[in-house]
């Protein structure tokens, strides 16, 4: 399992985890990290820049470093928009966000203050004749030479100016919101602690989570759990009870795996058959063919998703954990199948855009691959070994339900983010969304 992985790939996986930093924290968390990128000017997805990706998302905190790390304002995209045009950009569609504006003054600012230094020594050599002498032209030159250096410090004062005025009014707000973020997280946590004192003296369990105080709450999640109870067919021995754990689990664990049961919950064709006296489905389904056309036996499978009947297919005698993980894998390829009716895929026919997005996912996973010379997770590999582009991209997204469930929320995230946050990017911003907006009310 281990490698040597050489200094051209540490800088790279250097430079991956800081557009992962960019895209999920602030620049504190990721000051270390930044200090060992050799080129701030690095590329990433759509020849953007760490530049660029701070400037649309907003993060003041990230442009403000990188600009002082001499980052280039002039650098292009693959849309043609430098840092300048995409602050620019960013502003037209949020314009209520104040550090929205603060971005666009400083790289305007940067920007106009690296043209004027590339545009006076050419002008100042420009205005040269051929009758001034050596000595003469040396004088005008070092003139000139001042005079730009006096206008760039001046400038640079104004810029300084503009910057604390700005910074100690985001200051300002941003105390102000933590203020009450910390005073309501100390109501919320001194009313969590009194409802467990009440609920322990009272001879209940010792712990309640936030979400189980909300009637409203509490009453759907046993709609949804209750329904896809009734979808579920024990056909060996019973197990009842562990599937309603499974399902109040999938419930509870992370928006990801509740967003699959939100929306199969209310779909009338979805079908769960279990085996709680075995490992495997063979019992139920003899033999199967995967998406890659590869015929398989049951029996060696502990789940499995037939997308011509709707049906799952799992073996429940393993660990809760286990059980956990393969169902999440599952009901996951039958959500996206039953969501977007494109044979399994997690994005709609003719929906070139996130098709694309979900091409160079795989890429990007079989490259770190070949790269490393080990996935960073199995379940990754066991989506990178499928045959054909159609299985490869249906289980890579059904991993990252099966990666959260088999390490749990905070784990199979950090994992996810680390690793191949673009993957963790395109199902939290794309298939969640969907999933919820589409799930019955």
């Amino acid at each position: 399992m281990a490698s040597s992985i050489s200094t051209t790939n540490m800088e790279e996986f250097v430079e991956e985890r800081l557009f992962a930093g960019v895209l999920t924290g602030s620049f504190l968390q990721n000051k270390e990290l930044l200090e060992e990128v050799e080129d701030v000017d690095v590329r990433g997805m759509r020849q953007r820049t760490l530049l660029h990706v701070g400037v649309r998302l907003g993060k003041a905190d990230w442009v403000e470093e990188l600009l002082a790390r001499g980052a280039d304002t002039d650098l292009k995209d693959d849309s043609q928009l430098n840092a300048v045009s995409s602050a620019e950009e960013m502003v037209r569609r949020f314009p209520e966000e104040l550090d929205r504006s603060l971005i666009l003054k400083l790289v305007t600012l940067v920007h106009r203050r690296d043209q004027a230094m590339m545009h006076r020594p050419e002008s100042s050599s420009s205005r040269s004749n051929d009758h001034i002498t050596p000595v003469a032209r040396n004088n005008q030159d070092i003139e000139s030479l001042k005079s730009s250096v006096d206008a760039l410090r001046h400038e640079m004062k104004s810029l300084m100016c503009q910057l604390i005025s700005s910074l100690e009014e985001l200051k300002t707000q941003v105390c102000g919101r933590d203020t009450l973020l910390h005073c309501l997280e100390e109501a919320v946590t001194s009313t969590v602690d009194d409802v467990t004192s009440v609920k322990f003296e009272l001879g209940g369990e010792a712990a309640i989570s936030p979400a189980q105080l909300d009637p409203v709450a509490v009453t759907a999640r046993q709609e949804c759990v209750d329904a896809m109870l009734r979808k579920t067919t024990c056909v060996f021995g019973n197990g009842v009870d562990k599937m309603r754990r499974m399902y109040e689990r999938m419930y509870d664990e992370d928006d990801c795996t509740a967003c699959i049961i939100k929306y199969l919950s209310g779909d009338d064709r979805v079908k769960v058959m279990v085996d709680c006296g075995s490992y495997r489905i063979g019992r139920m389904k003899e033999r199967f063919v995967e998406l890659d056309g590869t015929r398989r036996n049951g029996s060696d499978h502990n789940s499995f998703c037939d997308f011509e009947s709707d049906t799952v297919y799992l073996g429940a005698k393993n660990d809760e954990t286990e059980v956990f993980a393969w169902l999440a894998w599952a009901l996951s390829h039958l959500s996206l199948k039953l969501v977007f009716g494109n044979e399994g895929r997690p994005y709609s026919k003719g929906d070139v855009a996130h098709e694309r997005e979900w091409m160079r996912v795989v890429e990007e996973a079989e490259e770190k691959r070949r790269k490393w010379g080990w996935p960073f997770h199995g379940i990754i590999n066991d989506a990178l070994n499928q045959t054909t582009e159609l299985a490869r991209v249906c289980h890579l997204a059904a991993a990252v339900p099966r990666i959260i469930a088999y390490g749990e929320s905070r784990t199979g995230r950090g994992d996810l983010l680390m690793f191949h946050p673009l993957l963790l990017f395109l199902y939290s911003n794309h298939l969640m969304p969907t999933l919820l907006a589409k799930a019955r009310r």
